[in-house]
């Protein structure tokens, strides 16, 4: 079985070296040229792992570049990891392989499809939520589920806690997939659609605070943006504040903000001059 995995984040590069560990081969790895997305939240290089384990990387400026399609064709590849992964594939990228392709979005599909999952279960104040692995199709994350993981969500989680929770979840996953998708005996079962609902993307800008927020919205906009995200902000003195962290309860040596409804105690920040 010849397996290819595409990826430019910390939660692929866990995926491939959990499989690598349990004895797994790829055939082929792919990745973004090393001048692209160099902010994305999560970014890492597989030159590394790839030289380590006598791999063949392939990296590319987008899923759908001939190039991608050319190199699935020509290895003759039967599955495609594709995780952490902005870009929509193609029909064509979907056909390139033989028995399909395998995607994971860190939610409990078909709940949350779309963008920004991990800011957007904190910002919606979610109990739970988790990872689903599923078989990708011409929609956006709307393909057969396979396996999923979920994760409970304390009501002072943040991003970087979050993104660790999925990482693991990832990597869990991964495992408890790996055998049936080597084995090509994977069965994946239809979403329910009645239950879908689609999650917009977020921009750096969305993580702006406004002193007319109440406490708790701010707090929660600085939990859910938080590192590895650009993180929350706002404009004071002439200086950008980013904060990384902050608290109810009053601080020594912390940034205090007058917030509508009381006082925000920030711990963990920088300042940007512009």
């Amino acid at each position: 079985m010849k397996i290819a995995f595409c990826t430019c984040v910390q939660l692929g590069l866990s995926s491939i070296e959990s499989i690598i560990n349990m004895g797994g081969k790829f055939s082929l790895l792919i990745t973004l040229h090393d001048d692209r997305a160099k902010k994305k939240s999560g970014r890492i290089y597989l030159d590394e792992i790839a030289k380590r384990n006598n791999i063949p990387l392939l990296k590319i400026n987008h899923i759908n570049d001939n190039v991608t399609i050319s190199t699935l064709k020509e290895l003759d590849i039967d599955w495609l990891f594709i995780i952490g992964w902005s870009q929509i594939a193609s029909t064509e990228v979907l056909r390139s392989v033989k028995k399909g392709v395998i995607g994971a979005h860190p939610t409990l599909l078909p709940e949350g499809r779309g963008r920004a999952a991990i800011p957007w279960a904190i910002l919606k104040g979610l109990t739970k939520t988790g990872v689903t692995f599923f078989k990708m199709d011409e929609g956006v994350d709307t393909g057969e589920i396979l396996d999923q993981y979920e994760i409970e969500l304390s009501a002072c989680i943040t991003a970087t806690e979050l993104y660790e929770k999925v990482n693991n979840a990832h990597i869990i996953l991964i495992k408890r997939i790996w055998p049936s998708v080597y084995n090509n005996t994977i069965i994946g079962k239809k979403q329910n659609e009645l239950n879908a609902t689609y999650w917009e993307g977020r921009r750096p800008e969305d993580g702006e605070l406004n002193l007319n927020m109440t406490v708790n919205e701010a707090d929660k906009l600085i939990r859910a943006t938080t590192k590895p995200y650009p993180g929350a902000f706002l404009f004071l003195n002439g200086a950008k504040l980013v904060i990384w962290k902050g608290s109810f309860n009053k601080q020594d040596d912390a940034i205090s903000l007058n917030f509508v409804d009381g006082v925000y105690y920030v711990t963990e920040y920088e300042w940007i001059e512009f």
